[in-house]
């Protein structure tokens, strides 16, 4: 692929390690929230809560209480792995009628399906999807936590009070989905300044920041509130009214019934250790596939070599080709890839307490800012959880009312023969699975620690027949893939990133390490204390 970009640059975040906990994330400053936490004594789960609030205000076009997620947990003291599921689902009273195709071709945006009339399932009320992230916090909260709601979600509406911090990155990613942001009049006043992407101030002492009142007073009502009233209180009764005034169809009832599940997860044998992955519609099926063929055919050495890439690219691209061809929300669908276990722009962190408690945790609004539209009573960006589905009548995974989205994000946690565990996840779509099975291989196959396996070049076989390669492998892989498959490269980037977003914590012995991926701007590992 041409670029313009140096050839000579060399790029390194070193892994963090510690007796304490450690919260890695895509935001340092959210991590720092978590890590405080841990700090004055919380455990793993009240870093979650605390983290996710924090990154709804910090990085809102990636995740926040207006999207969905899932969670993988490992508990110590009772040597048990375990999901909390709260992916997003249609409105019950949504109807696919409402999604005509305009015949204009493929939709524009992340997916292959026809394109809707007036992108109707891509932005804007129609494309939300019934949140989760709320409920998700309030069950793993009611599960674990030591300490009380209120002083969990408070730390984010303090946050939001500063308004959000005009950097180079916010520029960027803002300016991505600008045109979007312009048509939706709370969006543009959040996020734009004179219908414009802001930018950065160039004098050292100066500053710009983008005001965020309303979704202050909005997580200060849900501190003191509780999260059922998100779904069942006046915070409910404000985000219905709002998204049925502007057209869409999400309603009190629909919020009303949401709850998140506690799953038991995929218990995938890998290397005389287990990978823990999400059951169902996320991506964990389709990683127990690929990691199913992967034990079969690779054959660990030394170091990740030729031979490990090329088999890396046909165990992802035989998952893909299940996963793509007939997995949706329907009996018999749900597990497609896994059967051999049991009949049947996104953000990641990873959390380790000083206990050995550990999770993974990824959470997503779908596409860059969600739906594009900011609730105007709550200041909620809204995700566009409705983009999941083919609007294709009669395929598995058609658009229809109260069913479930069908996800990419995979986190995991993995248990290694030697007895090291390590959670791990990442944000970037499709990418998603690639980067994480990779990673699990580097530490599961290969013995690596953090510090080696985050920077480890990677591969991606998401994208159909062509495969992806980093182009600081070595010159005999990149010759082996060139000569096996219809292959690109790319350097390691900040965006677009094609090799995804992955952060990853481990445990060995009473030794903890945290790593992020190198080339995020914001990301870090960050120890308590």
């Amino acid at each position: 692929m041409p670029h313009q970009f140096s050839l000579n640059q060399t790029v390194r975040k070193p892994a963090v390690t510690s007796k304490g906990g450690i919260v890695a994330s895509q935001s340092r400053r959210a991590a720092e929230i978590g890590a405080q936490v841990l700090a004055a004594g919380g455990d793993c789960v009240d870093a979650i809560v605390a983290t996710t609030f924090a990154l709804n205000v910090l990085e809102p076009w990636n995740s926040g209480i207006g999207g969905g997620g899932a969670m993988v947990l490992y508990r110590a003291k009772e040597n048990r792995t375990e999901v909390i599921d709260y992916g997003m689902c249609a409105p019950q009273s949504l109807r696919p009628a409402d999604y005509p195709l305009s015949g204009a071709g493929a939709a524009s945006d992340l997916f292959p399906w026809p394109r809707v009339k007036d992108d109707r399932n891509v932005h804007g009320p129609g494309s939300i999807a019934v949140p989760g992230v709320v409920a998700g916090m309030e069950e793993a909260h009611r599960r674990y936590a030591r300490m009380p709601w209120k002083d969990l979600v408070a730390p984010s509406a303090v946050l939001a009070g500063e308004g959000l911090l005009v950097d180079w990155w916010t520029t960027v990613t803002i300016s991505g989905s600008a045109a979007d942001l312009r048509r939706y009049p709370a969006s543009a006043a959040a996020y734009l300044k004179d219908g414009l992407p802001p930018t950065p101030p160039w004098g050292v002492k100066a500053e710009t920041r983008l005001p965020q009142d309303t979704l202050k007073a909005t997580l200060s009502h849900l501190a003191e509130a509780g999260p059922r009233d998100f779904y069942q209180g006046d915070l409910a009764r404000s985000i219905a009214s709002d998204i049925k005034a502007d057209g869409g169809s999400l309603s009190v009832e629909d919020l009303a019934a949401f709850r998140a599940h506690l799953r038991a997860p995929l218990a995938i044998p890998y290397r005389e250790g287990k990978v823990y992955a999400t059951p169902e519609l996320t991506a964990g099926p389709t990683m127990a596939h690929a990691l199913r063929l992967l034990q079969q055919s690779l054959t660990p050495t030394g170091a990740p070599d030729a031979g490990a890439y090329v088999e890396y690219a046909l165990a992802l691209q035989a998952a893909f080709r299940e996963r793509l061809k007939d997995m949706g929300d329907a009996d018999g669908k749900r597990s497609l890839g896994a059967e051999y276990l049991a009949p049947a722009c996104t953000t990641h962190f990873s959390v380790v307490d000083r206990h050995g408690n550990i999770a993974a945790v990824t959470q997503t609004l779908l596409s860059s800012f969600g739906s594009r539209y900011v609730t105007p009573h709550t200041g909620i960006t809204m995700n566009n959880g409705i983009m999941w589905f083919d609007p294709t009548p009669g395929t598995t995974n058609s658009l229809a009312s109260g069913k479930r989205c069908l996800c990419n994000y995979t986190p995991v946690i993995a248990e290694t023969k030697d007895g090291r565990r390590l959670a791990v996840g990442a944000s970037g779509g499709r990418r998603i699975l690639p980067s994480v099975m990779q990673l699990v291989s580097f530490a599961m196959d290969y013995g690596m620690d953090l510090d080696a396996a985050i920077h480890q070049p990677r591969i991606d076989a998401s994208e159909g027949a062509v495969v992806i390669g980093d182009a600081r492998l070595p010159a005999d892989v990149r010759k082996a893939l060139a000569t096996r498959f219809d292959y690109e490269e790319s350097r390691v980037q900040a965006l677009p990133q094609k090799f995804a977003c992955p952060s990853v914590v481990m445990r060995e012995g009473d030794v903890n390490s945290g790593a992020v991926e190198i080339f995020q701007p914001w990301a870090d590992a960050v120890a308590e204390g």
